[in-house]
């Protein structure tokens, strides 16, 4: 398709503003026959969460999600959607008011698409908000089958937005080197933002005074209370659309729940570089599968059951709250219900602590200054002396901060001008909603733009945060 006039943009003439989507691609169309045409694949992805984390995820067009769609109310679309899967699928246009044989649902509403097959949607949209569509079967939605889906309204919505952003919330269950996630799992421990992780997110950039608005999707098995950070906004939509406004009021943190869409905004009058993320805890981390410093702090690490018994939930000495079965007490069998290596991220008795090395005060000889591990710049935390005889520890000297930092591996346009060593306390569901005066708000788009003309060149990052 010939597609290079179709570039998506400021609607100048409405006075709308296009909606971003951070690592997200914009999906390109063409009229034909009367309609907006548009071409989705349904394929299997390699999705890259972050500098050396590469998961294989199933999405459209190469990327979970998939790309954002963008149409006008009173608009006649029409999406082929060809199936690349090694199975069956189907495409559910999630919140559309459409006709039933389009609407996706397989065994209803339509035949699945077989492997290789091809389904044509076609429809008038009558609607206006934040929209998504996604695959119809369970697990393939946890394996990443998403995209956003906006419509326009024919007027604009008052009070009008300069900068309108959308972003994807995902989970995934990842195991340790293992790149396929576990679509049955009910615990997750890889949290995204429109497929990325922090630090990795693309910061949304607007200037002082800008109004802004952002709009959360949820497609997995969390509720996610999305925080903003020094601005109160008001909820204006969510995945029905746009709401009256004597129903607005004060907010500075959003529950979206699974399946639903909010909209939010704000007048961004207050300038710094304010995180946005999901408020529940495990959701501000990246791979967390087991909590391994307070439990290796044992007399002999802790057990996984030694026997089948064991490993089954059954006691052949103990009791089951003890210290070291409660953690691990009846999960696994047979071979894998062994003793745990008595490992972690931290000495494991304090009297086998090694000398203070500056502020090392009792941390294991791998945190070492300087130390390299899968591009981040490995400091020593820092910790009291006598550390490990306090309950509980560590709980985050080992899980973010300077150590943890990346700001060379996640170097972008948008991170220009960050604080040193921010990247070591971004992880998990979070990126950073950034207020700039108009020079900085200037010398990142020109950097942006630079890097669109020429991906190798990032010239000129080397810089100090701003103030």
């Amino acid at each position: 398709m010939d597609m290079d006039q179709m570039r998506h943009g400021i609607q100048r003439e409405r006075r709308i503003a296009s909606v971003e989507t951070p690592d997200v691609r914009q999906l390109p169309w063409r009229m034909a026959n009367g309609a907006k045409e548009f071409h989705l694949i349904a394929e299997p992805v390699k999705q890259d969460l972050m500098p050396g984390k590469v998961l294989n995820l199933w999405g459209y067009n190469g990327s979970a999600p998939g790309p954002t769609i963008q149409v006008n109310q009173g608009d006649r679309v029409r999406i082929i959607v060809d199936n690349h899967l090694p199975e069956p699928t189907s495409m559910h246009w999630h919140g559309f008011e459409i006709p039933v044989e389009m609407d996706g649902a397989p065994g209803s509403s339509q035949d699945p698409i077989p492997p290789g097959g091809r389904f044509i949607y076609e429809f008038t949209l009558h609607q206006a908000g934040t929209f998504f569509y996604h695959s119809h079967m369970a697990m393939q939605e946890m394996m990443g089958m998403i995209g956003t889906f906006i419509m326009h309204p024919q007027k604009p919505y008052d009070p009008l937005v300069d900068k309108d952003f959308a972003i994807i919330l995902q989970e995934f269950a990842v195991l340790p080197n293992n790149p396929i996630p576990n679509s049955m799992n009910m615990e997750f421990n890889w949290l995204t933002f429109n497929g990325k992780v922090g630090p990795a997110t693309t910061p949304l950039i607007v200037r002082v005074n800008d109004r802004v608005r952002l709009r959360f999707i949820n497609l997995g098995m969390d509720h996610h209370p999305i925080h903003l950070h020094g601005h109160t906004f008001v909820v204006t939509g969510t995945e029905g659309g746009r709401q009256p406004k004597t129903t607005w009021g004060p907010k500075n943190t959003v529950l979206v729940g699974v399946a639903e869409a909010s909209d939010v905004e704000f007048v961004a009058n207050n300038p710094g570089d304010w995180m946005i993320h999901c408020h529940l805890p495990h959701h501000m981390m990246n791979q967390m599968s087991s909590v391994m410093g307070p439990m290796t702090r044992g007399s002999s690490g802790i057990p996984a059951g030694f026997g089948m018994e064991e490993g089954m939930g059954i006691l052949r000495e103990g009791h089951a709250t003890s210290d070291d079965k409660g953690p691990s007490l009846g999960r696994g069998m047979g071979v894998g219900s062994t003793r745990d290596k008595a490992f972690g991220n931290g000495a494991l008795r304090a009297q086998e602590a090694p000398p203070s090395t500056g502020n090392m005060a009792g941390m294991e000889r791998a945190t070492l200054p300087g130390m390299q591990h899968e591009g981040m710049q490995m400091a020593a935390p820092e910790a009291t002396k006598g550390a490990n005889l306090v309950p509980g520890f560590p709980q985050d000297a080992f899980m973010e901060g300077p150590m943890m930092a990346m700001d060379k591996e996640v170097e972008k346009p948008e991170n220009y001008g960050l604080r040193p060593g921010w990247s070591g306390f971004m992880q998990g569901m979070m990126t950073f909603l950034r207020v700039l005066p108009s020079d900085m708000y200037e010398k990142i788009m020109a950097l942006r733009e630079q890097q669109n003309s020429k991906p190798q060149a990032m010239p000129g990052m080397d810089h100090e945060n701003h103030s």
